[in-house]
């Protein structure tokens, strides 16, 4: 499966990067339940797409995002060129207005409230960002529609503060998850399949019979692909899920 980066190579740096990373700041602060930093990630996301579009209008992207005088007022001047996909001139230009309201002016309405709002607004907003995201790689990517899907799947969990990674080696850090979740969880660290060996490192185990009786029990529960001949394992849709939940428990303990 390609990177994100690479499918979106057609930008330049200056807005790639940040945008790549705000996105994991954005997932990340989520699952740890950290509403007010999401909503600031969601922010930069906004001024960011917005430049990506008005690059994309003018057949010269900025070498770094900037913000907007007024974002609302020009979001609806995208609204008027027609040379633009239907995405970039329509749906997002409408999305992004609401996402820097959320960001910028739901905040201070909720202390003393019976509910927690900010969790339901932090929810809007990845749900909205992650449609987005999915859109600019449709849009602008430079390899097949399926790695673009798979790219924005995976980016969606692969970023968690459970997992540690030094130039590749990679190491859970939660001493009491059990190897089931800590398989799962290491799967979902990497945009890419993950070979037995690496796993195996990464969690110090060293019986490869009895490993691999644990991913084929994880590949009938489908939350993974386990190629036996090409000795990889993929996370699938529901193993993403499970680490969502796994994630979300070690947050709160």
């Amino acid at each position: 499966m390609a990177e994100l980066k690479k499918l979106l190579g057609s930008l330049p740096t200056g807005l790639r990067t940040p945008l790549i990373s705000e996105y994991k700041k954005l997932t990340q602060n989520y699952m740890e339940h950290r509403w007010e930093p999401a909503e600031l990630s969601g922010g930069k996301i906004c001024e960011i797409v917005y430049s990506i579009i008005k690059g994309h209008i003018d057949g010269n992207y900025p070498s770094s995002p900037s913000k907007p005088r007024n974002m609302v007022a020009a979001c609806r001047q995208l609204e008027n060129e027609n040379s633009l996909p239907r995405s970039f001139q329509i749906l997002i230009p409408r999305m992004l207005p609401a996402l820097y309201e959320i960001r910028n002016n739901r905040g201070v309405g909720h202390v003393g409230s019976e509910i927690d709002a900010n969790n339901v607004d932090a929810t809007l907003m990845l749900t909205m960002v992650n449609w987005i995201m999915a859109e600019l790689v449709r849009v602008l990517h430079t390899g097949s529609l399926e790695d673009a899907q798979l790219a924005v799947d995976a980016l969606a969990q692969r970023n968690t503060p459970l997992v540690w990674d030094s130039k590749g080696f990679k190491k859970v850090l939660s001493p009491t998850m059990n190897l089931k979740d800590q398989i799962l969880l290491l799967a979902s660290s990497t945009d890419e399949s993950v070979t037995i060996q690496e796993l195996m490192e990464w969690t110090e185990s060293t019986n490869k019979t009895y490993y691999k009786k644990i991913l084929s029990a994880l590949h009938k529960e489908k939350l993974i692909h386990f190629d036996e001949s090409e000795q990889k394992v993929t996370l699938l849709p529901a193993g993403s899920n499970q680490v969502a939940s796994i994630v979300e428990y070690h947050a709160k303990t």
